[in-house]
């Protein structure tokens, strides 16, 4: 397909809502984005970002990129299905489940079981790799994750991300005894500068709130419940490590000291508890439960 050549008449506009006016509405704003951050399009020859302000003048080049195949294979992999439309269904991730196909991770992902379950009735917007996928969770963060069957509802649940209406309460278990009932960590979160891995409180991050209960408490350690105003990477694990409090098995933010014996964990102990959200077609509010999985359940039993 040949390219998309623009030349602005005025200034002022962003660029995502510039490209996608100008498109007549064929391709979501998100999917624009995506193919700005990618390098898709360029101004004036220069990759840029999609909040760029457009001047009049500009030369505003777009590829779109070709479509490329799914060679991802289904796999007939169970799933803890916690809800299911037309549009959408909510799954209980397991732990040590990866979302999507990667380096080092080909087969046995979220996707492939997903492939499988809905018979190719999946959004497109997270691209190829990603079909459905709306959100992450870590490899071993387990519970509730929303998955888009179509491009509206992968596209409305998105802006309820990015405008926080999204409902998520996390379970936790983490080194040290905490005695106050409850308390707030309002830090700003940013890429670790040393370890691009890694993420960090930094004055230059982006804010981000976690509202923290306790539930239960023990000698060494506590039960916590988290209640995530905002989206960042690694939010409860970075937040909670900053106080002290790192989770029970996170072996990158994690201490090491403290964890050995029959309290060894063999991945962080996070739990994607609740999700609620207006849903799309509907515009009614749903919200869903995932259990606390086995080894959660197991190590709080040791715990007690």
């Amino acid at each position: 397909m040949p390219p998309f050549i623009f030349h602005p008449l005025s200034s002022g506009d962003r660029l995502d809502h510039f490209l996608a006016h100008h498109l007549k509405g064929e391709h979501s704003r998100s999917l624009i984005q995506k193919w700005i951050k990618s390098g898709h399009v360029t101004v004036n020859e220069i990759k840029t970002h999609a909040s760029y302000s457009v001047k009049e003048g500009d030369k505003i080049i777009l590829v779109i990129p070709e479509v490329q195949p799914v060679t991802m294979g289904a796999e007939d992999i169970p799933l803890s299905i916690l809800y299911e439309d037309s549009d959408l269904l909510v799954v209980n991730k397991p732990p040590g489940m990866v979302i999507h196909p990667g380096a080092g991770h080909t087969e046995h992902t979220l996707v492939n079981a997903l492939l499988s379950h809905c018979r190719g009735s999946l959004s497109g917007i997270g691209g190829f790799e990603r079909p459905g996928i709306v959100h992450r969770l870590d490899k071993d963060t387990s519970g509730c994750i929303i998955v888009a069957k179509n491009d509206f509802t992968h596209e409305l649940l998105s802006k309820q991300f990015q405008s926080r209406d999204i409902k998520k309460v996390y379970r936790a278990l983490v080194h040290g005894r905490i005695d106050q009932p409850k308390f707030s960590i309002n830090l700003p979160i940013g890429r670790h500068p040393h370890h691009r891995q890694k993420m960090a409180i930094l004055e230059s991050g982006r804010p981000a709130l976690t509202d923290v209960i306790v539930v239960e408490k023990f000698t060494h350690f506590s039960h916590v419940e988290c209640w995530l105003h905002s989206g960042r990477t690694h939010q409860i694990r970075v937040h909670l490590t900053s106080k002290g409090h790192a989770l029970l098995g996170d072996k990158v933010y994690g201490r090491a000291r403290g964890q050995t014996g029959a309290l060894e964990t063999q991945r962080q102990m996070l739990h994607a508890m609740v999700l609620g959200f207006k849903h799309p077609r509907s515009e009614k509010w749903i919200e869903f439960t995932a259990p606390l999985p086995e080894d959660f359940l197991k190590t709080l039993s040791k715990l007690k």
